[in-house]
């Protein structure tokens, strides 16, 4: 049953808001409206939500404001619809901390199977048996069952995917994953060569663990093959 997954649409325009949640309830999940960023906020404040479907161009504060504020108090899914849609918008939203990124129009087809991909890999991680409960390198300590990380006795707030790229890098730090290897495992789905998406993620990564620690390097790049921790 699926009754217990409930979903936060923040859209503005109130057909495609509706189209969305006839989407979401087709699948039986919960949806809730938002049509303004600072009505977001309320249903944020208000109530734990296992995904939120944000456009970026609202009234008032825009999705990217919008955004922000939820990567600073959480690791909620984030799966920005927006009709800006070229390769700097994208970029932009993967790098404040969005777990995907589909472009208007959408295919409702498509808007569905990506709410269950994300969905799904958010609950196995969380359900997964095989993760170690806490894993530790440098002072990088991570927590599998709060799902926290925190550098230098700092907590830092990571994405879903942010996590558990660096959980699968600390599993085993002198193992190098490759691009293909990391998309494959955190995205589930077949890697076809396009490397923004990782370096964008692996990005932002790298950024975050650098604020609370800057003198010290965490992951490192090996040409050509791929990533792995510096030990």
């Amino acid at each position: 049953m699926k009754q217990h997954i409930n979903i936060l649409v923040v859209e503005d325009d109130n057909d495609i808001n509706q189209l969305l949640c006839k989407i979401i309830e087709k699948s039986n999940y919960q949806a809730k409206s938002a049509y303004s960023g600072t009505e977001a906020l309320l249903q944020l404040e208000n109530k734990q939500w296992d995904l939120v479907l944000l456009d970026l161009m609202l009234p008032g504060l825009s999705g990217e404001d919008v955004l922000e504020k939820i990567r600073n108090n959480s690791t909620t899914p984030v799966i920005i619809i927006s009709a800006k849609n070229a390769t700097q918008h994208k970029v932009q939203g993967l790098r404040l901390g969005a777990d995907d990124f589909i472009s208007k129009p959408f295919d409702v087809e498509e808007v569905s199977a990506r709410i269950d991909a994300l969905l799904r890999r958010y609950k196995n991680n969380e359900q997964s048996n095989h993760y170690s409960k806490k894993l530790m390198f440098k002072d990088i300590i991570l927590d599998n069952d709060s799902k926290k990380v925190t550098v230098n006795n700092h907590e830092v707030i990571l994405t879903v995917r942010e996590f558990n790229i660096l959980h699968i890098l600390m599993e085993k730090p002198e193992k190098i994953y490759s691009k293909a290897n990391l998309f494959e495992t955190v995205w589930g789905e077949k890697f076809y060569g396009d490397d923004n998406t990782v370096n964008v993620h692996m990005s932002n990564l790298r950024n975050k663990l650098a604020q609370q620690n800057s003198n010290e390097t965490y992951i490192e790049t090996v040409w050509g093959i791929g990533y792995r921790l510096k030990t």
